[in-house]
Order: structure tokens, then C-alpha cells, then sequence
């Protein structure tokens, strides 16, 4: 058995979870690339991969993970599994899914490279589901590292067969995602995705801008609480950057000295 999963903090939730249930023995891989954010034209081809990664280094620039872009490889994940399921027909693979777009992208990216394994394919997608937390309350996880390990031991029986008229069709709508080419793709429920352009969260990013300067890390603090933006914090930092760019906002501060010394305020 191979998992599959889309975020790095749910690796170490999903490996507990084995531990506690020999039955879910297996290797557990991660996709990397954030597919709810930035240019997919032409994904699968040579150029499209290249104005991809040449917008990630773009986007890196100034943060702390500009080194990532050369530790993401998930052509070369993705060859190296169907080798393995090539080479032994009694390999299964569970795709595990939370209710983000950032999930859900990974899997429609996935998809269509796994079509000739179908019947091997199961998915865990644990859409407006509910779980207990830590102090026995009910809540509704959008991440899977949000859910206790124990808990997995109840998702893992939500585990279905990909079927093959999901394999015809949802390959149709991410390449729909890819020939509109956003930059930003919102979930809206299920695993219906929608495009919006590169400056969809602009507004509501100037709106939390005051005339004091504001460091970073309280910025990130209020949008991650208070707003509905789902971004990641690099994508938020880089249209931040786009806006200082266009005389929209001031930048107070040194990029070159990292994050903790730049702030935002209201032009």
C-alpha cells in the first residue's frame, strides 16, 4: 500500500495512524507543489512546467524557503510510483484528501497520470465530515493534520475505489482549470474549483493596512484569523510585494534582512 497525501504537516498525523493499525501499513509519499495557487497552462509539457517553476522562484524570492524550489520534484514522485505499480499488480495507492483547494488540486493534477491503474486507486476525501478533537468536541477539519491519529482509524473506512467514469471525467475539468489559467483557484464545495486572477485577494489585503506600520508576521496572524483568504503565506507575501510594486502600500523595511524586519502600511 502507498499513501499519497498533499501536505507535509500530514505525514507525521498519517504515520501515527499506522502505528496504530498494522492494516494501513505502507509508504507514505507527499506531493509538494501547491496547484491551488499560480500558472498551470500546459502543465504536463516542457514550457508550461518551465513558466511554473520560473514564477515559484519569482514568488520565493525574499523568503525563508527559496531553496524548496530545487526540492520540489513531483514528475519524478509521480514516475517513480507508476513504476512501481507496474511492477507489482497487487500495489494499491489511498489518495487522502482534506476539504482545501490546495488537497484537491494536488488530486485533479494527479488523476489523469494514474488512469491506466484504475481499479488501484482508492481516495480518502473527508469533505464536511465530522471528527473529535483534543477536548472531545465535535469539529469539521479542512486539513488532515488537523484530526487526531486515532481518528484516521475511522476515516480509513470512508476509503472508496476511484471509479471510471471519475477517471474520464475529472482529468476534463483540471485541464478546464489549466486552459483558464489563473493564479488563484477557491474550493467551493465537493471538489468543484474555481479560477480568480492573480489579484483576487488585493482588497481584502489593502483593507487590513492601517497608516502605522505593521510587521509581517502580525499581518499573516490577522489574515489567517480574521479573513476567508486560504493563500499560503508566501503567495500572500509575493501579491504584497505586487501592490508595494504599484504604489498601493509602503514597505517599511529591508527584504534583504528577512521577514522579521519588513512591514506594511496604507499609502
Amino acid at each position: 500500500m502507498i499513501h499519497i497525501v498533499f501536505n507535509e504537516l500530514d505525514i507525521a498525523v498519517l504515520q501515527q495512524a499506522i502505528e496504530l493499525d498494522s492494516s494501513l501499513q505502507g509508504t507514505i509519499i507527499q506531493i509538494k507543489d501547491d496547484f491551488g495557487v499560480g500558472l498551470i497552462k500546459d502543465i504536463y509539457e516542457p514550457e508550461g512546467y518551465r513558466n511554473r517553476r520560473n514564477w515559484w522562484q519569482e514568488v520565493l524570492e525574499f523568503t525563508p524557503y527559496t531553496e524548496q524550489i530545487d526540492l520540489v520534484d513531483d514528475k519524478l514522485t509521480v514516475h517513480q510510483l507508476l513504476k512501481q505499480l507496474t511492477e507489482d499488480t497487487s500495489l494499491e495507492v489511498w489518495l487522502w484528501m482534506g476539504q482545501n483547494q490546495h488537497d484537491v488540486c494536488g488530486y485533479y493534477w494527479l488523476m489523469g497520470q494514474l488512469k491506466d491503474f484504475q481499479g488501484r486507486i482508492q481516495v480518502l476525501y473527508l469533505n464536511n465530515l465530522p471528527f473529535i478533537n483534543e477536548k472531545g468536541g465535535i469539529f469539521y477539519p479542512t486539513n488532515l493534520h488537523q484530526i487526531l491519529p486515532k481518528e484516521f482509524l475511522k476515516a480509513k473506512k470512508l476509503a472508496r475505489t476511484i471509479t471510471l467514469s471519475e477517471f474520464e471525467l475529472d482529468p476534463d475539468e483540471w485541464n478546464k482549470l489549466c486552459n483558464e489559467n489563473g493564479y488563484v483557484r477557491l474550493l467551493e464545495g465537493g471538489k468543484k474549483i474555481v479560477s480568480k486572477p492573480a489579484d483576487h485577494h488585493d482588497k481584502e489585503l489593502l483593507g487590513l493596512l492601517n497608516e502605522e506600520p505593521q510587521k509581517l508576521s502580525k499581518l499573516l496572524s490577522i489574515v489567517y484569523n480574521k479573513t476567508t483568504i486560504k493563500a499560503s503565506d508566501v503567495f500572500i507575501i509575493w501579491r504584497l510585494r505586487i501592490l508595494s510594486s504599484e504604489g498601493r502600500l509602503l514597505v517599511d523595511g529591508d527584504w534583504e534582512r528577512g521577514w522579521k524586519e519588513i512591514g506594511f502600511s496604507a499609502r
